[in-house]
């Protein structure tokens, strides 16, 4: 398959800012840059994670972020969502970000990549945007969480940059199925292990590999 997108911005960590949370600092100002880029398995040259006990790592070495996504927030948030404010490295058109499917293979300048899992929001997060009521609770429920993606084979990227889908396996859970199961609970426990069985059996058939975080997550849902 060759479904096409567009890479409108690359982002990397501006600097470093103070933060309340356990590590002191955050990473999570990422701003467009214009050259382009180098992707490596533990994610774009030249950013950096903080808390790298909670972001960050080959599973979570690029986070995607739909341009028509952070268009359903300016007026909620009643401001612009210039690329990089969510904290993504990529800012997109034209891609369904938070609706790919859980090992779906992208094509970016001689770089592929991967999804494995959606964002998890967290109080850093909130703070950024100068903590907006709620904000946590607002960002799970609209389930428009983007996507992480793991580097499959490294290479260059930039804004301006095709995006292409050429694979998308066959057991049809996307980023937001899988988020908007598991987020609600125990109301939702039976769709979530439907969810979980779907992807387990694509692990075990090879077609896809779930990220750490994502095969606890499936163990937990086929245990309950």
């Amino acid at each position: 398959m060759s479904a096409m997108g567009e890479l409108l911005a690359v982002c990397r960590v501006h600097q470093l800012l103070p933060d309340p949370g356990t590590v002191g600092v955050t990473a999570i100002d990422k701003r467009p840059v214009q050259d382009r880029v180098r992707a490596g398995r533990y994610g774009l040259y030249g950013d950096v994670q903080a808390d790298r006990a909670d972001h960050g790592g080959p599973d979570q070495a690029v986070y995607a972020y739909a341009a028509e996504d952070a268009a359903f927030w300016e007026p909620e948030l009643e401001r612009e969502i210039p690329p990089g404010l969510f904290g993504e490295n990529l800012r997109t058109r034209a891609v369904d970000v938070s609706g790919a499917l859980i090992g779906e293979r992208w094509r970016i300048g001689t770089a592929l990549l991967e999804v494995t899992q959606p964002r998890t929001p967290c109080a850093t997060f909130a703070r950024r945007l100068g903590s907006p009521p709620r904000w946590v609770r607002r960002f799970t429920e609209a389930n428009r969480t983007g996507a992480y993606l793991r580097v499959v084979e490294p290479g260059e990227l930039g804004a301006g940059d095709a995006v292409e889908i050429v694979s998308r396996p066959t057991h049809g859970v996307s980023v937001a199925d899988w988020y908007g199961t598991w987020s609600a609970g125990a109301p939702a426990f039976a769709a979530a292990a439907e969810l979980a069985g779907a992807l387990r059996t694509a692990a075990v058939a090879g077609e896809v590999r779930l990220s750490d975080e994502m095969d606890a997550r499936v163990t937990k849902a086929l245990s309950r």
